[in-house]
């Protein structure tokens, strides 16, 4: 059996590769574990300046592995929401991560993958790309992403997709916010390698309080995320980073 998830660090890219092509890169017990594992090493490891999240062969992820699925209808509903809370703290783990999360999206992202894409900070699609949540279609629900769903589409759009199960193109999903933009096909390879070239050469504090605000500022109202942004502000104007590129800029 290969390897869930195959891992690579080059320049400031921590790579991480859904490695069960036969599958479509379904995922299951393992790849969680391991997807896990490397988000923790993330985390702690100052080389890791971006993190790029694709799909083994010709998919992104078709979704949760079908066979494991159909083994849970057996298990006790205490086991069943261990294993989903499980997957969830993947969620949380890449929202609470201060580096950027890329999905690199080609051909399907569906489902449980779709989550998953939808969980990074950024998607980027190749241009024959496909997206949905086809789990009405299989008797189940897009239960733990659909949270981040309604906020990305709002709720008659995100009704839509998880109630009808429909696929989207790359253009469409473009359209709908659900992702950060869309590469033609022949340039894909080189624009996501210079996409995650130029977030790895950015100022890693710079990155890190972006993304802590970003993220910070739902749910305030406008008077406290003028106060966090002035607060955060205040402490962007401290770091090294900063000192050093306004320094080089006046000297030009």
């Amino acid at each position: 059996m290969s390897e869930r998830l195959k891992v690579d660090l080059s320049a400031g890219v921590l790579n991480l590769t859904l490695n069960r092509p036969e599958k479509k890169n379904a995922i299951d017990t393992g790849m969680i574990d391991a997807f896990l594992e490397q988000l923790d090493r993330a985390d702690l490891d100052a080389e890791v300046r971006v993190i790029a999240v694709r799909g083994a062969g010709t998919d992104f992820c078709a979704g949760m592995d079908l066979g494991e699925l159909l083994a849970s209808a057996e298990r006790s509903s205490e086991e069943n929401l261990a294993s989903a809370l499980h997957f969830g703290s993947i969620f949380l783990k890449m929202r609470e991560i201060p580096k950027p999360v890329v999905a690199l999206v080609q051909g399907r992202c569906l489902a449980g993958g779709m989550g998953l894409a939808t969980g990074c900070d950024l998607i980027v699609a190749h241009a024959g790309a496909s997206f949905g949540y086809p789990e009405i279609q299989r008797g189940f629900v897009p239960a733990i992403v659909m949270s981040m769903l309604r906020r990305l589409a709002g709720e008659k759009v995100a009704f839509d997709l998880v109630a009808t199960g429909r696929i989207l193109s790359a253009e469409e999903a473009a359209q709908m916010g659900l992702v950060s933009r869309v590469l033609p096909a022949e340039t894909f390879d080189r624009d996501t390698q210079q996409l995650l070239s130029r977030l790895a050469g950015s100022s890693s504090t710079a990155l890190a309080l972006t993304k802590r605000q970003f993220y910070a500022i739902e749910g305030k109202t406008f008077s406290e995320a003028i106060r966090l942004g002035a607060e955060v502000n205040a402490l962007a104007r401290s770091t090294p980073d900063f000192k050093t590129a306004i320094a080089q800029f006046l000297k030009r």
